[in-house]
């Protein structure tokens, strides 16, 4: 005769189901998340802002948190152009895939600057209450075998 209770392999099966179901849920990249045509036209407008020296602009794209940071128009540009002239002035600017990178919303972009030297810009996208994408920073890495 069948016990009212839960035998324990269907225990198992059970948490096994429930764990494989949390983590799917929070470590898979959401197709949501990783909405490159929109990460795209947020990046490209800015670089465009960039391009047309349109400050205030170009700080509109940046998130709440890096608005926050530095304050002023003033002083996004003085960091945009003492430590990002590649993203500002790119020879080259070629959209990759984007990717989840430390749980969080990634759009690599290959760059090579006015200076002839190959890297990857990795932009941090941050989603706004509104469903708008913001971003949230950006990291150069060089690329050694890219160079041109």
């Amino acid at each position: 005769m069948p016990s009212a209770r839960t035998s324990p392999s269907r225990r198992s099966v059970a948490a096994l189901v429930l764990a494989l179901a949390l983590l799917l849920t929070t470590t898979a990249p959401r197709a949501a998340e990783l909405d490159s045509p929109a990460f795209r036209a947020v990046i490209g407008a800015q670089v465009d802002a960039f391009r047309r020296q349109a400050w205030s602009e170009a700080f509109g794209y940046a998130s709440p948190s890096i608005r926050t940071l530095f304050g002023t128009v003033d002083r996004f540009r003085s960091m945009v152009l003492n430590g990002y002239e590649a993203v500002v002035r790119p020879r080259v600017f070629e959209f990759e895939a984007p990717a989840e990178i430390d749980g969080r919303p990634t759009q690599p972009v290959f760059v090579v600057g006015p200076d002839g030297v190959a890297r990857r810009a990795l932009y941090f996208m941050e989603r706004q209450p509104d469903g708008r994408w913001l971003i949230d920073g950006c990291m150069l890495l060089p690329i050694a075998d890219r160079t041109t």
